[in-house]
């Protein structure tokens, strides 16, 4: 595959998993919410990773080390450090049924609303680099 259709690849699936968070928000399913906007990104990151022509990107799911791994850590500002730190955990909490309750009961319309709306703003920053 070229850089471009690495880019591509993972931007198409960044954006597919954005039209799935919003899916998830209007049946109002707060915990998928979050984990689909933590894919979202994580793939345009790897999306970036691929354009700054460092190789395949890691099979991780941290998104600080992933953002940090590519440099992208050291452009975001204070609310974008925040974002990425809120978001990492909502992979693997949403995964793994002993943190489901603990995660839930923390997302609700108002909260996903907001991350979703940071996820767009993030995804898009991060897709004017590429």
């Amino acid at each position: 595959m070229t850089k471009e259709e690495q880019i591509s690849y993972w931007i198409e699936l960044s954006n597919y998993d954005l039209e799935t968070a919003e899916a998830m928000y209007t049946t109002r399913r707060w915990l998928y919410v979050g984990f689909m906007c933590h894919q979202v990104l994580e793939k345009v990151i790897k999306a970036y990773w691929c354009a700054k022509d460092l190789g395949t990107p890691p099979y991780i799911h941290n998104l600080a080390r992933l953002a940090d791994g590519c440099s992208l850590m050291s452009m975001m500002n204070e609310e974008q450090l925040n974002f990425i730190d809120l978001m990492t955990p909502m992979n693997i909490e949403a995964r793994y049924p002993s943190y489901k309750d603990s995660i839930s009961r923390q997302l609700n319309e108002e909260l996903c609303r907001k991350i979703i709306d940071n996820t767009k703003q993030m995804q898009q920053w991060i897709r004017q680099m590429l």
